[in-house]
């Protein structure tokens, strides 16, 4: 870390819980209804982005004859039962633990709105404790979301927290580019989907949460 690291915040969708697959999943059955494929390339461009915006996208990209509403009608009749069955990813509640151990300030920064938060968290209660905060795509204090840094803002002022000692851990553009623009250190996990080329301007790449090393923080 070329900065000194006080507080860590995370994304959780795709990084800490493995909800995208079922977004996929579930975006995937409601496109193949008219002969739509959810490919590669849409994933990628909604990867990070809040739910109205990935409709917006899908719905402009695939030609899907039905309205924002309409589409998210559908997606969370599907969606919602499966939330609660989402699973951590390698290495991640071991390195939230880890650094409670040391006593650092660590908080959640995530698109997802609180009902959603909510249903994707309920099993998980066991490592959400160690958090200080949690910061959500609708809370009113956030006027734009990812890549607009406002989220991470936010985040570290109710850390009191300065942004330039903060780390962020992230799987999409979006939420590396947000993060650039808070002036904070971020660490990119993406999808294998991702070219890696794309996330240049990280300040690291990993493929897994295992691979980072906490004495980056710790020592």
């Amino acid at each position: 870390m070329s900065k000194p690291i006080t507080h860590v915040i995370y994304d959780m969708d795709g990084l800490l819980l493995d909800t995208e697959s079922l977004n996929e999943r579930v975006n995937g059955e409601i496109v193949e209804r008219y002969g739509k494929s959810f490919t590669s390339d849409i994933k990628i461009a909604i990867a990070g982005t809040t739910a109205v915006n990935s409709a917006q996208t899908i719905i402009k990209t695939l030609e899907i004859p039905l309205t924002i509403e309409e589409y998210l009608g559908e997606r969370n009749k599907l969606l919602y039962p499966l939330y609660p069955t989402a699973k951590t990813f390698p290495g991640a509640v071991e390195l939230v633990q880890h650094l409670a151990q040391y006593n650092i300030p660590q908080a959640i920064a995530s698109s997802s709105s609180r009902k959603n938060f909510e249903m994707k968290t309920v099993n998980h209660q066991d490592w959400l404790k160690y958090f200080e905060l949690f910061t959500l795509g609708d809370d009113p204090e956030i006027k734009q979301g990812k890549p607009a840094p406002d989220i991470f803002l936010l985040t570290a002022q109710r850390l009191n927290a300065q942004p330039e000692n903060c780390l962020v851990f992230e799987d999409s553009l979006s939420g590396m580019e947000a993060a650039i623009a808070a002036g904070m250190t971020v660490v990119v996990i993406p999808d294998p989907v991702f070219d890696k080329k794309m996330f240049t301007a990280a300040d690291m790449v990993l493929n897994s949460m295992t691979e980072f090393d906490p004495q980056m923080i710790t020592s």
